[in-house]
């Protein structure tokens, strides 16, 4: 395979990337989280602020390069903001992740770069969060950057690879504060792999010596600092965001081990990856990319490595992989979408170690029945990305989905929006929202609504007088008996009744957020009656197409 061939098969498989990735982003209803990140953002795109929060959000990078695709779409308010403008910011870094494996081709050889581009391009885990608003598919972007960047390094020392290490580094730290832990794995991986020189009888020091010169720390440090600090002081509006940035590890590292609710053991992120069925739906495993990283690793162990790879690169994403699987298997602190950081390393060491076995199976027969083999796992991976993206995409049998919202949440959203076509405030309506849990991401959904005038509690306060519409935990419903029919005067009380309903016109007693996170919503009678007795009164949909 020649390398121009080489560049042109991972053109199109990072153009195949775009195409999986990019239909129907408005589909999937919007997790808690990036209803949160989509609320920070609200901020930055009004009122032209940002403030870094050392205590949540995580880091400003996502924010900022939101920007981009919302002035290109127009779009000036946060009521003009949809799915497609946030989600696409994931998606382009998902897909440059796919095309960045330029950089490591005469690292992995020619064609475990290739394979590598494509089980990146088709990994269920990649497909699903390149959708998906939050930091992580940035993070795992910016540290493949990094990595790449730092391996052209030592393969030509020049300056611009050098700095473009130390943006990839900076960029890094101003995305998630789990930054920390790629680059202890980095620095251990290099410690690793210079041991295994040393030990072969190399000269380290000297060879390391002669290769990095003061020039190259200091471009690496000023370049990643300066990128940091441009995101973090808010372009150098907000000082103290800078200081800020360290102070939250302090944070972070408390609240690894301290929240029940996302407290998992230790092998949750391994069975995600090999083998998952929930409640009788369908099975889901990114078995072969392990099984072809376990391969990988015992080729970069070996002396002599495969034919056209770069063996201190592969000892280097070997030792990298292990420790991060190592470190974040060990946090008691687990999300599935923190997974991406060593997958995206499997993913790696999975091209090489395919080209390997290749090379080693003496029989021709076995090669072309390891050819099979592979295509037929390639497929299966690409159909479960497909299925986990398109048609289980907010479906608890899929293990990428966690605590996610049920598509329930657009029947809620086309109730009041209709109701409020009748109420004589319309959007400016008064709406109270009384939920004890989590009750987002409903201010997302509610947007469209003059947030000045929705009242947002855990608990109904003493002597809260009614709103004309109301969304509750059922638990608060004996206390809502009482605000609806005690706390008024006699002559202002007023009846209500239950807000949803189906297409055909059939109460509904509750939909739910979440799995088995229920929400009911009430409605003044008398405006409930003005929807019934207009001439077309509007019908709720049913899901969001």
């Amino acid at each position: 395979m020649s390398r121009t061939y080489c560049v042109l098969l991972i053109f199109a498989i990072t153009v195949g990337a775009l195409v999986l990735r990019v239909p129907r982003l408005r589909q999937r209803p919007m997790h808690c989280d990036e209803a949160v990140h989509a609320e920070k953002f609200s901020e930055l795109l009004e009122e032209g602020t940002y403030v870094y929060d050392p205590l949540e959000y995580h880091g400003p990078t996502l924010n900022y390069l939101t920007l981009v695709p919302a002035w290109l779409n127009g779009e000036k308010k946060y009521t003009e903001v949809d799915e497609f403008t946030l989600r696409i910011v994931t998606v382009f870094f998902g897909v440059l992740l796919v095309f960045l494996s330029i950089l490591i081709i005469d690292g992995l050889g020619r064609r475990g770069a290739v394979l590598a581009a494509a089980l990146t391009a088709i990994s269920p885990a990649m497909v699903y969060y390149s959708r998906y608003y939050v930091q992580e598919i940035l993070l795992v972007c910016f540290t493949f950057g990094a990595i790449a960047c730092g391996y052209r390094f030592f393969r030509s020392p020049r300056v611009i690879w050098a700095v473009l290490m130390g943006a990839f580094l900076g960029l890094m730290h101003a995305t998630k504060e789990t930054c920390i832990i790629a680059y202890g794995a980095m620095f251990l991986s290099a410690v690793f792999v210079l041991l295994l020189r040393y030990c072969e009888g190399v000269p380290v020091a000297k060879s390391l010596l002669r290769i990095i010169k003061p020039r190259h720390v200091i471009a690496v440090i000023v370049a990643g600092g300066i990128f940091a600090e441009i995101f973090f002081s808010s372009f150098f509006d907000n000082m103290t965001g800078v200081s800020d940035s360290f102070l939250t590890f302090l944070n972070y590292f408390s609240r690894a081990g301290s929240n029940p609710l996302h407290i998992n053991p230790w092998y949750f992120y391994l069975k995600i990856l090999l083998w998952s069925q929930y409640g009788g739906g369908p099975v889901w495993s990114e078995g072969l990319i392990a099984v072809l990283a376990v391969a990988g690793f015992v080729a970069a162990m070996r002396k002599k490595g495969p034919v056209g790879v770069n063996q201190d690169l592969i000892r280097f994403l070997a030792f990298y992989v292990l420790i991060m699987t190592v470190i974040y298997s060990i946090i008691p602190y687990k999300t599935p979408w923190c997974f991406l950081g060593f997958l995206h390393g499997m993913i790696l060491l999975a091209g090489v170690g395919a080209v390997w076995l290749l090379q080693i199976i003496p029989e021709r027969a076995g090669r072309i029945l390891l050819v099979g083999l592979l295509t037929v796992g390639g497929a299966h991976l690409l159909f479960q990305a497909y299925r986990g993206s398109y048609q289980y995409y907010d479906d608890p049998r899929n293990p990428y989905v966690y605590a996610h919202t049920t598509s329930d949440v657009y029947k809620m959203t086309a109730c009041v929006e209709q109701i409020a076509q009748f109420h004589p405030d319309g959007h400016n309506m008064h709406i109270q929202v009384f939920f004890p849990h989590n009750y987002w991401p409903l201010p997302w959904y509610l947007r469209s609504f003059n947030p000045r005038n929705i009242h947002w509690d855990k608990q109904i306060p003493q002597g809260e007088l009614p709103a004309p519409v109301i969304l509750a935990d059922p638990d608060l419903e004996p206390q809502l008996l009482d605000m609806f029919y005690k706390n008024p005067p006699p002559g202002q009380r007023e009846m209500y009744v239950p807000l949803f309903i189906d297409s055909s016109g059939k109460y509904l007693e509750y939909l739910e957020l979440r799995p088995q996170v229920e929400i009911r919503g009430y409605v003044r009678k008398s405006l409930w009656d003005k929807m019934e007795q207009a001439e077309t009164p509007p019908i709720p949909v049913e899901s969001r197409k």
